[in-house]
């Protein structure tokens, strides 16, 4: 739009404006004039995209999705909704993978195992039974190398065999759960303690076991590892 070569000075002055007069000017404004054009027509495009109902894709999925109350950057599992002592924690998504009956009798299995090792875990630094009193260790950790193989080899044979019996020899994922009555972790232990209870006092009393259990499976593993870490006993 503009003249690109200069014009010499003696050149005539009405050939000057000729040249340079009109087309310094006008496509100038006509350039301005198509520009607004443009950026009005932007306008307007923008402003009806605005008002466009955005596509539904994953992400709307996600933010609909129910989110778990324990992690609220995961979504819920939703096998475990009505469980007792359940606040959808399941950041692996076992729940999805294994029977749900499985993987609650293991959660109650290990809460009670761990009940009785913190207990036996303080226990064992300051009592001894008489026939081990030559195997008696400050640290609890170093018990089970105190007492050697065969005994550990006891315990687990032991806890195996009351593992069958209680079960009637269905202790696999395949076949515990075959009887729909079949309670994850009911033995038929301590139901005397039920009789005469309301459902809600029932449920309030596993409530309180399942929590027991969780809260003691953090303890014995934190009093291991304390033991283990500073070399001292627990207490």
């Amino acid at each position: 739009y503009y003249v690109s070569y200069i014009i010499p000075p003696s050149s005539h002055p009405r050939f000057r404006h000729a040249l340079l007069g009109p087309l310094s000017t006008r496509p100038l404004t006509r350039y301005a004039a198509t520009m607004m054009k443009i950026a009005a027509i932007a306008a307007l495009v923008g402003s009806a995209a605005a008002f466009a109902p955005a596509p539904a894709g994953k992400a709307s999925v996600a933010l609909n999705a129910e989110m778990s109350k324990s992690l609220p950057f995961l979504t819920n599992p939703k096998n475990t909704d009505g469980l007792i002592g359940s606040v959808g924690f399941d950041p692996l998504g076992w729940s999805d993978m294994w029977d749900i009956k499985w993987l609650q009798e293991a959660e109650i299995k290990h809460g009670r195992v761990s009940m009785l090792a913190t207990v036996g875990f303080v226990t064992s630094q300051f009592y001894t039974l008489p026939m081990f009193t030559d195997l008696h260790q400050d640290d609890s950790n170093a018990v089970p190398s105190a007492i050697g193989m065969s005994a550990m080899m006891q315990i687990v044979f032991f806890a195996g065999a009351e593992e069958w019996r209680t079960n009637n020899g269905k202790i696999t994922m395949e076949n515990m759960f075959e009887d729909p009555a079949r309670v994850p972790g009911d033995l038929g232990w301590g139901t005397d303690r039920l009789i005469g209870k309301s459902e809600e006092e029932i449920n309030k009393l596993k409530l309180q076991e399942i929590k027991n259990g969780r809260l003691a499976m953090l303890a014995i593993g934190g009093m291991i590892h304390h033991n283990f870490v500073t070399g001292e006993p627990l207490l």
